[in-house]
Protein backbone atom coordinates (compact mmCIF):
# COMPACT_ATOMS: atom_id res chain seq x y z
CA UNK A 1 0.00 0.00 0.00
CA UNK A 2 3.05 2.30 0.14
CA UNK A 3 6.20 2.33 -1.70
CA UNK A 4 8.76 -0.09 -1.36
CA UNK A 5 8.10 -2.02 1.90
CA UNK A 6 11.17 -4.07 1.27
CA UNK A 7 12.99 -0.80 1.29
CA UNK A 8 11.97 0.36 4.54
CA UNK A 9 12.56 -3.13 6.03
CA UNK A 10 16.53 -2.80 5.16
CA UNK A 11 16.66 0.75 6.18
CA UNK A 12 15.38 -0.42 9.64
CA UNK A 13 18.14 -3.51 9.67
CA UNK A 14 20.48 -1.18 9.16
CA UNK A 15 19.72 1.10 11.67
CA UNK A 16 19.83 -1.54 14.00
CA UNK A 17 22.73 -2.49 13.48
CA UNK A 18 24.67 0.39 13.98
CA UNK A 19 22.24 1.97 16.39
CA UNK A 20 24.96 0.00 18.99
CA UNK A 21 27.37 2.86 17.78
CA UNK A 22 25.09 5.32 18.95
CA UNK A 23 24.03 5.35 22.60
CA UNK A 24 21.50 8.38 22.36
CA UNK A 25 18.76 7.96 24.59
CA UNK A 26 16.35 10.40 26.09
CA UNK A 27 18.03 10.02 29.26
CA UNK A 28 17.14 13.02 32.00
CA UNK A 29 19.59 14.17 34.08
CA UNK A 30 17.28 16.80 34.90
CA UNK A 31 14.10 16.18 33.44
CA UNK A 32 12.19 18.74 31.37
CA UNK A 33 9.97 21.11 33.11
CA UNK A 34 6.37 20.78 32.71
CA UNK A 35 5.51 24.53 32.26
CA UNK A 36 7.05 24.16 28.37
CA UNK A 37 4.07 25.26 26.43
CA UNK A 38 2.56 24.19 23.17
CA UNK A 39 2.63 21.08 21.47
CA UNK A 40 4.21 17.91 21.94
CA UNK A 41 8.35 17.40 22.11
CA UNK A 42 9.24 14.18 20.31
CA UNK A 43 6.51 12.02 18.24
CA UNK A 44 6.30 9.70 15.93
CA UNK A 45 5.32 11.19 12.91
CA UNK A 46 1.65 11.35 13.43
CA UNK A 47 -1.50 11.91 12.10
CA UNK A 48 -4.88 14.25 14.54
CA UNK A 49 -8.01 13.51 13.57
CA UNK A 50 -11.40 16.01 15.26
CA UNK A 51 -10.49 17.68 18.56
CA UNK A 52 -9.26 21.17 19.75
CA UNK A 53 -5.44 21.44 18.06
CA UNK A 54 -2.75 22.72 20.62
CA UNK A 55 -3.21 26.50 20.91
CA UNK A 56 0.42 27.43 18.57
CA UNK A 57 2.88 30.15 18.81
CA UNK A 58 2.88 31.97 15.79
CA UNK A 59 6.23 33.28 14.61
CA UNK A 60 7.11 37.25 15.08
CA UNK A 61 9.34 36.47 11.88
CA UNK A 62 9.14 35.60 8.60
CA UNK A 63 10.92 33.42 5.96
CA UNK A 64 13.70 35.75 4.26
CA UNK A 65 13.89 38.31 6.81
CA UNK A 66 17.63 37.01 7.85
CA UNK A 67 16.60 34.66 10.47
CA UNK A 68 15.61 31.14 10.90
CA UNK A 69 11.62 30.47 10.79
CA UNK A 70 11.39 27.02 12.27
CA UNK A 71 8.38 24.84 12.11
CA UNK A 72 9.10 22.95 15.09
CA UNK A 73 7.87 20.75 18.12
CA UNK A 74 7.58 22.91 21.43
CA UNK A 75 10.18 21.89 23.58
CA UNK A 76 13.08 21.97 21.05
CA UNK A 77 13.42 25.72 21.10
CA UNK A 78 17.23 27.04 20.77
CA UNK A 79 16.23 29.66 23.12
CA UNK A 80 15.12 27.14 25.66
CA UNK A 81 17.36 24.02 25.08
CA UNK A 82 20.97 26.43 23.61
CA UNK A 83 23.11 22.97 24.24
CA UNK A 84 21.12 21.05 21.52
CA UNK A 85 22.53 23.16 18.44
CA UNK A 86 25.42 24.17 20.70
CA UNK A 87 27.79 26.06 17.68
CA UNK A 88 24.90 27.17 16.65
CA UNK A 89 23.67 29.12 19.73
CA UNK A 90 27.28 30.25 21.12
CA UNK A 91 27.92 31.93 17.77
CA UNK A 92 25.02 33.93 18.10
CA UNK A 93 23.98 34.27 21.87
CA UNK A 94 23.83 38.21 21.85
CA UNK A 95 20.96 38.07 19.39
CA UNK A 96 19.59 34.23 19.07
CA UNK A 97 16.03 35.90 19.80
CA UNK A 98 15.95 37.82 16.60
CA UNK A 99 18.07 35.18 14.80
CA UNK A 100 15.79 32.06 15.14
CA UNK A 101 12.30 31.97 15.42
CA UNK A 102 9.49 28.94 15.60
CA UNK A 103 5.80 28.28 15.03
CA UNK A 104 5.02 25.45 16.97
CA UNK A 105 2.55 21.81 15.97
CA UNK A 106 1.30 19.72 17.93
CA UNK A 107 1.94 16.60 15.76
CA UNK A 108 2.58 15.88 12.20
CA UNK A 109 -0.48 16.12 10.76
CA UNK A 110 -1.08 19.55 11.77
CA UNK A 111 2.65 20.45 10.80
CA UNK A 112 1.76 19.25 7.43
CA UNK A 113 -1.28 20.66 7.00
CA UNK A 114 0.37 23.90 8.01
CA UNK A 115 3.11 23.88 5.90
CA UNK A 116 0.44 22.85 2.41
CA UNK A 117 -1.03 26.15 2.92
CA UNK A 118 1.55 28.35 1.73
CA UNK A 119 2.85 29.68 5.11
CA UNK A 120 6.68 30.00 4.12
CA UNK A 121 9.25 28.71 6.71
CA UNK A 122 13.25 27.32 6.38
CA UNK A 123 13.30 24.67 8.24
CA UNK A 124 10.33 22.15 9.35
CA UNK A 125 10.51 19.22 11.68
CA UNK A 126 8.74 15.85 10.64
CA UNK A 127 9.27 12.10 11.41
CA UNK A 128 9.74 9.07 8.73
CA UNK A 129 6.52 7.89 8.39
CA UNK A 130 5.46 11.71 6.72
CA UNK A 131 8.98 12.35 4.68
CA UNK A 132 8.50 10.47 1.63
CA UNK A 133 4.65 12.66 1.87
CA UNK A 134 6.91 15.84 2.10
CA UNK A 135 9.02 14.82 -0.95
CA UNK A 136 6.31 13.99 -3.00
CA UNK A 137 4.50 17.32 -2.50
CA UNK A 138 7.40 19.24 -3.24
CA UNK A 139 7.54 20.90 0.30
CA UNK A 140 11.31 20.03 0.62
CA UNK A 141 14.89 20.84 -1.26
CA UNK A 142 17.54 18.27 -1.40
CA UNK A 143 20.78 18.90 1.25
CA UNK A 144 24.05 19.04 0.14
CA UNK A 145 25.31 17.47 3.19
CA UNK A 146 28.93 18.50 2.33
CA UNK A 147 28.01 21.59 3.43
CA UNK A 148 27.77 20.05 6.96
CA UNK A 149 31.11 19.10 8.91
CA UNK A 150 29.43 17.03 11.23
CA UNK A 151 27.62 14.52 8.21
CA UNK A 152 30.15 11.85 8.38
CA UNK A 153 29.38 10.86 12.18
CA UNK A 154 25.79 10.73 11.40
CA UNK A 155 24.16 6.78 11.93
CA UNK A 156 24.25 5.67 8.38
CA UNK A 157 20.85 3.90 8.67
CA UNK A 158 19.05 6.68 9.93
CA UNK A 159 20.41 9.14 7.30
CA UNK A 160 19.19 6.45 4.67
CA UNK A 161 15.48 6.66 5.89
CA UNK A 162 16.25 10.79 4.62
CA UNK A 163 17.58 9.71 1.45
CA UNK A 164 14.36 9.28 -1.64
CA UNK A 165 14.89 9.63 -5.34
CA UNK A 166 19.10 9.30 -4.53
CA UNK A 167 19.09 12.65 -3.02
CA UNK A 168 19.73 13.23 0.97
CA UNK A 169 15.95 15.60 1.79
CA UNK A 170 15.89 15.39 5.53
CA UNK A 171 18.80 14.98 8.59
CA UNK A 172 17.75 12.97 11.22
CA UNK A 173 18.28 14.46 14.32
CA UNK A 174 16.37 12.70 17.45
CA UNK A 175 14.45 9.00 18.19
CA UNK A 176 12.55 6.99 20.29
CA UNK A 177 9.88 5.10 21.70
CA UNK A 178 6.19 5.09 22.73
CA UNK A 179 4.42 3.26 25.47
CA UNK A 180 2.41 3.74 28.54
CA UNK A 181 3.72 5.29 31.70
CA UNK A 182 1.97 3.34 34.38
CA UNK A 183 1.11 4.51 37.75
CA UNK A 184 2.54 0.88 39.48
CA UNK A 185 0.66 2.46 42.92
CA UNK A 186 -2.88 2.91 41.64
CA UNK A 187 -3.24 0.00 39.41
CA UNK A 188 -4.13 -3.61 40.91
CA UNK A 189 -2.61 -5.32 38.03
CA UNK A 190 0.58 -3.45 35.81
CA UNK A 191 -0.07 -3.67 31.95
CA UNK A 192 1.98 -6.07 29.85
CA UNK A 193 0.32 -5.18 26.63
CA UNK A 194 -1.47 -2.51 24.18
CA UNK A 195 -4.54 -4.92 24.93
CA UNK A 196 -4.59 -4.52 28.11
CA UNK A 197 -6.25 -0.79 28.22
CA UNK A 198 -9.52 -2.58 26.64
CA UNK A 199 -9.72 -4.07 30.46
CA UNK A 200 -12.85 -2.68 32.62
CA UNK A 201 -10.74 -2.45 35.88
CA UNK A 202 -9.11 0.74 34.15
CA UNK A 203 -12.16 2.18 33.36
CA UNK A 204 -12.40 6.07 33.57
CA UNK A 205 -8.64 6.03 34.45
CA UNK A 206 -7.03 5.98 30.62
CA UNK A 207 -5.60 9.00 28.75
CA UNK A 208 -4.53 8.27 25.40
CA UNK A 209 -2.70 10.77 22.98
CA UNK A 210 -5.32 12.86 20.54
CA UNK A 211 -3.60 11.51 17.53
CA UNK A 212 -4.76 9.17 14.91
CA UNK A 213 -2.03 7.52 13.16
CA UNK A 214 -0.82 6.34 16.62
CA UNK A 215 -3.74 5.02 18.10
CA UNK A 216 -4.75 3.28 14.79
CA UNK A 217 -1.30 1.18 15.29
CA UNK A 218 -1.42 0.93 18.78
CA UNK A 219 -5.50 -0.77 17.79
CA UNK A 220 -4.05 -3.25 15.00
CA UNK A 221 -1.57 -4.34 16.85
CA UNK A 222 -4.02 -5.75 19.52
CA UNK A 223 -6.09 -7.07 16.92
CA UNK A 224 -3.48 -9.00 14.97
CA UNK A 225 -3.45 -6.74 12.06
CA UNK A 226 -0.45 -5.02 10.24
CA UNK A 227 -1.25 -1.26 10.39
CA UNK A 228 0.30 -0.68 6.95
CA UNK A 229 -1.60 -3.17 4.86
CA UNK A 230 -4.93 -3.02 6.51
CA UNK A 231 -7.57 -4.40 4.64
CA UNK A 232 -11.52 -2.21 4.19
CA UNK A 233 -12.46 -4.72 6.80
CA UNK A 234 -9.90 -4.66 9.08
CA UNK A 235 -9.88 -0.72 8.80
CA UNK A 236 -13.48 -1.36 9.77
CA UNK A 237 -12.93 -3.50 12.79
CA UNK A 238 -9.77 -1.05 13.90
CA UNK A 239 -12.43 1.55 14.11
CA UNK A 240 -14.96 -0.88 16.29
CA UNK A 241 -12.15 -2.13 18.69
CA UNK A 242 -11.43 2.24 19.04
CA UNK A 243 -14.71 3.04 19.77
CA UNK A 244 -14.90 -0.08 22.50
CA UNK A 245 -11.98 2.05 24.76
CA UNK A 246 -14.00 4.58 25.12
CA UNK A 247 -15.44 3.99 28.53
CA UNK A 248 -12.13 3.53 29.78
CA UNK A 249 -10.77 6.61 28.57
CA UNK A 250 -10.21 9.61 31.12
CA UNK A 251 -9.54 12.17 28.54
CA UNK A 252 -7.29 12.69 25.48
CA UNK A 253 -4.04 14.46 25.97
CA UNK A 254 -2.61 16.85 23.13
CA UNK A 255 -0.01 18.86 24.81
CA UNK A 256 3.59 16.49 26.19
CA UNK A 257 3.51 18.20 29.49
CA UNK A 258 -0.28 17.12 30.19
CA UNK A 259 1.04 14.07 30.92
CA UNK A 260 3.13 14.93 33.39
CA UNK A 261 -0.23 16.28 35.47
CA UNK A 262 -2.09 13.86 34.26
CA UNK A 263 0.24 10.78 36.00
CA UNK A 264 0.41 12.61 39.30
CA UNK A 265 -2.53 14.77 40.24
CA UNK A 266 -4.88 13.64 36.87
CA UNK A 267 -6.17 10.59 37.91
CA UNK A 268 -5.17 9.15 35.11
CA UNK A 269 -3.30 5.43 36.20
CA UNK A 270 -2.38 4.83 32.52
CA UNK A 271 -1.23 7.61 29.98
CA UNK A 272 -0.96 6.15 26.88
CA UNK A 273 1.35 6.93 23.89
CA UNK A 274 3.99 8.70 26.48
CA UNK A 275 7.78 9.55 25.16
CA UNK A 276 10.25 8.43 27.42
CA UNK A 277 10.16 11.88 29.39
CA UNK A 278 6.88 11.48 30.87
CA UNK A 279 8.05 8.24 32.61
CA UNK A 280 11.74 10.12 33.71
CA UNK A 281 9.22 13.39 35.14
CA UNK A 282 6.88 10.78 36.95
CA UNK A 283 9.74 9.05 38.49
CA UNK A 284 11.80 12.12 39.16
CA UNK A 285 9.28 13.17 40.99
CA UNK A 286 8.84 10.19 43.73
CA UNK A 287 6.16 8.63 41.92
CA UNK A 288 5.88 4.00 41.78
CA UNK A 289 6.11 4.11 37.95
CA UNK A 290 6.66 1.82 35.15
CA UNK A 291 7.68 2.38 31.30
CA UNK A 292 5.77 -0.69 30.14
CA UNK A 293 7.46 -2.64 27.14
CA UNK A 294 4.17 -3.98 25.34
CA UNK A 295 4.15 -7.90 24.39
CA UNK A 296 3.49 -6.61 21.06
CA UNK A 297 6.39 -4.14 21.01
CA UNK A 298 7.16 0.23 22.19
CA UNK A 299 6.46 1.81 19.07
CA UNK A 300 9.20 3.22 17.38
CA UNK A 301 9.81 6.71 15.32
CA UNK A 302 12.73 8.59 13.99
CA UNK A 303 12.41 12.51 13.46
CA UNK A 304 14.63 15.03 11.51
CA UNK A 305 15.09 18.33 9.63
CA UNK A 306 14.30 19.24 6.30
CA UNK A 307 14.80 22.45 4.44
CA UNK A 308 11.96 24.10 3.30
CA UNK A 309 11.58 25.01 -0.95
CA UNK A 310 10.27 28.40 0.10
CA UNK A 311 13.42 28.82 2.41
CA UNK A 312 15.50 32.18 1.85
CA UNK A 313 17.98 31.68 4.41
CA UNK A 314 19.97 28.87 3.23
CA UNK A 315 23.09 29.60 4.86
CA UNK A 316 21.74 29.76 7.64
CA UNK A 317 19.70 26.59 7.42
CA UNK A 318 23.13 24.59 7.09
CA UNK A 319 24.42 26.34 9.61
CA UNK A 320 21.66 25.36 12.19
CA UNK A 321 21.80 21.93 10.66
CA UNK A 322 25.46 21.45 11.36
CA UNK A 323 24.98 22.29 14.34
CA UNK A 324 21.68 20.21 15.86
CA UNK A 325 24.07 17.34 14.19
CA UNK A 326 27.46 17.68 16.03
CA UNK A 327 28.05 15.56 18.66
CA UNK A 328 28.12 17.67 22.00
CA UNK A 329 23.95 18.46 20.16
CA UNK A 330 23.16 15.05 19.89
CA UNK A 331 24.22 14.36 23.75
CA UNK A 332 22.90 16.97 25.18
CA UNK A 333 19.66 16.02 23.56
CA UNK A 334 20.14 12.59 24.75
CA UNK A 335 20.88 13.54 28.56
CA UNK A 336 18.25 16.38 28.90
CA UNK A 337 15.25 14.34 27.24
CA UNK A 338 16.46 10.68 27.58
CA UNK A 339 15.77 10.51 23.05
CA UNK A 340 18.52 9.07 20.97
CA UNK A 341 20.07 11.28 19.04
CA UNK A 342 21.91 10.76 15.47
CA UNK A 343 25.55 11.37 15.61
CA UNK A 344 27.13 8.39 17.10
CA UNK A 345 30.33 10.37 18.17
CA UNK A 346 27.97 11.51 21.20
CA UNK A 347 28.64 7.96 22.86
CA UNK A 348 31.63 8.81 25.25
CA UNK A 349 29.04 12.11 26.42
CA UNK A 350 25.87 10.05 27.28
CA UNK A 351 25.21 9.11 30.75
CA UNK A 352 25.55 4.95 31.41
CA UNK A 353 22.12 5.05 32.61
CA UNK A 354 20.71 6.34 29.75
CA UNK A 355 22.04 3.14 27.69
CA UNK A 356 20.13 0.81 30.40
CA UNK A 357 17.28 2.86 30.10
CA UNK A 358 16.76 2.58 26.38
CA UNK A 359 18.28 -1.05 26.87
CA UNK A 360 21.36 -0.49 24.01
CA UNK A 361 22.81 -3.30 25.33
CA UNK A 362 20.16 -5.18 23.55
CA UNK A 363 20.01 -3.31 19.92
CA UNK A 364 20.94 -6.39 18.24
CA UNK A 365 16.77 -7.29 18.82
CA UNK A 366 15.44 -3.68 18.71
CA UNK A 367 13.58 -4.93 15.71
CA UNK A 368 11.77 -7.66 17.42
CA UNK A 369 11.42 -5.54 20.35
CA UNK A 370 10.33 -2.60 18.64
CA UNK A 371 7.13 -1.09 16.04
CA UNK A 372 8.98 1.84 13.64
CA UNK A 373 6.75 3.65 12.04
CA UNK A 374 6.62 3.47 8.30
CA UNK A 375 5.86 5.47 5.17
CA UNK A 376 2.29 6.25 4.96
CA UNK A 377 0.84 7.40 1.76
CA UNK A 378 -1.41 10.10 1.23
CA UNK A 379 -4.66 7.06 0.47
CA UNK A 380 -3.12 5.55 4.30
CA UNK A 381 -3.07 9.14 5.95
CA UNK A 382 -6.75 9.87 4.77
CA UNK A 383 -8.27 6.46 5.92
CA UNK A 384 -6.53 6.50 9.35
CA UNK A 385 -7.58 10.78 9.86
CA UNK A 386 -11.15 9.38 8.88
CA UNK A 387 -11.38 6.76 11.45
CA UNK A 388 -9.80 8.82 14.11
CA UNK A 389 -12.21 11.84 13.35
CA UNK A 390 -15.10 9.36 13.42
CA UNK A 391 -14.39 7.64 17.00
CA UNK A 392 -13.94 10.73 18.36
CA UNK A 393 -17.42 12.10 17.38
CA UNK A 394 -18.61 9.05 18.49
CA UNK A 395 -20.59 9.91 22.01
Amino acid sequence: MFESKKRWLVLLILSVTVFALLAACRAVSDPPESDTTDAGVGDSGTTTGGGEPAATTEPVAEAGDGSLLILEWSGYEATEYPDFFGPFTQKYADNLDSVVEYSFFADDAEAYTKIQSDFEVDLTHPCTSWWSLYVDAGLVQPIDTSRLSNWSSVDPGLAAMGQFNGKQYFVPWDWGYESMTVRNDQVTEVPTSWADLWKPEYAGHIAIWDNAEQNFIVTALTLGIDPWNASSDEVEQIKQKLLELKPNLLTYWVDYTETYDLGTTGGAWIVSGTWQDAFATIQSDGYDVSYIQPTEGRLGWVCGYGISTSSKNIDLDYEFLDAAIAPESSAALSNTFWYGGSNVDSLPLIDDYVVQFMELDKLDTLADRTVFYQPLTEEQRQTITTVWDEVKAAP
